[in-house]
């Protein structure tokens, strides 16, 4: 099993800045891609940025320019810069990690959810 640990969320003015980060531990083989999605009140989850083990990332739209996706294969966790956030970035941030687990195979694991609340 794989196990997802997030933190570094909080409240933050407009403009500012915070740093997610998502820990992965348990019986894991192999990580693949890592990624970040959000979801705000009343709306479906969405896709915000995205890790492939070789180190190419995506973004959505939205983000590109403010916020930056890394990871440390060593430590097995994903990190989300956050720059110049808006009022509109406020969600919950989930991580999620495909990863190959002993006597499983590839699988989308999700974190429990981290509140990223931004205000004027």
């Amino acid at each position: 099993q794989v196990r997802l640990v997030e933190s570094g969320g909080g409240l933050v003015q407009a403009g500012g800045s915070l740093r997610l980060s998502c820990a992965a531990s348990g019986s894991i083989l192999r990580i693949n891609a890592m990624g970040w999605y959000r979801q705000a009140p009343g709306k479906q989850r969405e896709f915000v940025a995205r890790i492939a083990s070789g180190g190419s990332t995506n973004y959505a739209d939205s983000v590109k320019g403010r916020f930056t996706i890394s990871r440390d294969n060593a430590k097995n966790t994903v990190y989300l810069q956050m720059n110049s956030l808006k009022l509109e970035d406020t969600a919950v941030y989930y991580c999620n990690v495909l990863a190959v687990a002993v006597g499983r195979d590839a699988y989308g694991y999700w974190g429990q959810g981290t509140q990223v609340t931004v205000s004027s």
